[in-house]
């Protein structure tokens, strides 16, 4: 379950940016997860709240999931297409010569304080 471990990189982050700016509570961070990313939202809601529980600063803070589509791109045509509905074969030119653009990852979008 590596979601353990993104969610303890995250709080640590977003507790540091808290410091900095003088903040004692936070009330919502907003993360986007790439759509192939392999990170499960379910497990990832309950290791936040796990962490969350444990931190003064975070306890009660609300983890909001936006999804970042997962795009390729072929580099033979130079079209892209959605990866999911279409995997690593270009739907307009039959090419295998494609590589993913987006949606393999997972950042923090915002953070809201109280």
């Amino acid at each position: 379950m590596h979601e353990l471990g993104i969610v303890f990189h995250i709080v640590k982050t977003v507790e540091n940016v808290a410091v900095e700016n003088q903040v004692s509570k936070v009330g919502k961070v907003v993360l986007q997860i790439g759509e192939v990313s392999t990170v499960i939202p379910s497990y990832l809601k309950d290791c936040w709240d796990w962490k969350c529980s444990k931190s003064e600063m975070m306890n009660g803070c609300e983890l909001v999931i936006e999804t970042i589509p997962a795009v390729t791109l072929c580099e033979d045509c130079k079209e892209t297409y959605g990866t999911v509905e279409h995997g690593k074969i270009c739907p307009y030119c039959g090419s295998e010569n494609t590589y993913l653009l987006q949606g393999n990852e997972h950042e923090i979008k915002e953070i809201e304080v109280l």
